[in-house]
């Protein structure tokens, strides 16, 4: 039986990662911070006959982060997903402290816990899977902070990478375009998200990397927006 960890689960990218990952043979536990989200996810899980476990926990605070790393128990993940995040588009010079805290927390300082505390549990074959975004390797004005973080957990896989690779643990990175879901209800501004990126399409991409064999590694996945960069 399959045991993997998907952050952000409640919906969006999240849910559909764990949509396409439900099966008989794997054990989802999936995170979230909405109850009523979390439990709608587990649901879809289990009509395909997967096995679902809610973790409800605020990652923003670190010692919620170690308490989730506990109640997830000694029994080592077969892949550790990476994918909450929080968004904002502001000028630099408008963030506050306060908001940036909030971005490095979740987007950074997350799954660098989680990585840390959960890595050396793993066995020869299991995954590491980052949700980065094009954000991670390109600037856009008013998205300084998120791409900070992007930047920042870029450059930190990359190098965990090649800490665990002697160990055949894989760190699989993927590198979305703007994708249209709820996380952009709560960002200002006008945006075409009819002609965003589908989630099911970065849940295709998950399973994908997942899916071949162990000595085998997709480590890093552009997914692009086939009229242009957004």
């Amino acid at each position: 039986m399959k045991r993997y960890l998907i952050t952000g689960a409640s919906r969006g990218i999240g849910r559909a990662i764990a949509e396409k990952l439900a099966s008989p043979e794997c054990t989802l536990l999936l995170h979230g911070r909405n109850r009523e989200a979390l439990a709608k996810t587990c649901r879809l899980v289990e009509s395909k006959s997967g096995k679902a476990i809610p973790l409800l926990y605020d990652l923003r605070r670190p010692i919620r982060v170690d308490k989730m790393s506990e109640a997830i128990g000694p029994e080592p993940l077969d892949a550790l997903i990476n994918n909450a995040g929080v968004a904002m588009v502001k000028p630099f010079g408008e963030i506050t402290l306060v908001e940036w805290d909030t971005l490095f927390a979740v987007n950074v300082t997350a799954p660098f816990l989680l990585t840390q505390r959960l890595a050396p549990k793993m066995q020869t074959g299991s995954s590491i899977v980052n949700i980065l975004s094009i954000a991670a390797k390109n600037g856009f004005p008013g998205w300084s902070g998120y791409c900070m973080t992007k930047f920042a957990l870029e450059g930190f896989s990359q190098c965990v990478r090649e800490e665990l690779r002697p160990r055949g643990i894989r760190v699989l990175n993927i590198y979305p375009a703007a994708t249209n879901t709820e996380i952009w209800d709560a960002v200002q501004g006008e945006w075409p998200r009819e002609k965003m990126l589908l989630p099911e399409e970065i849940g295709d991409a998950v399973a994908y990397a997942l899916s071949r064999p162990a000595g085998v590694a997709v480590e890093n996945i552009d997914l692009l927006n086939l009229t242009g960069r957004l």
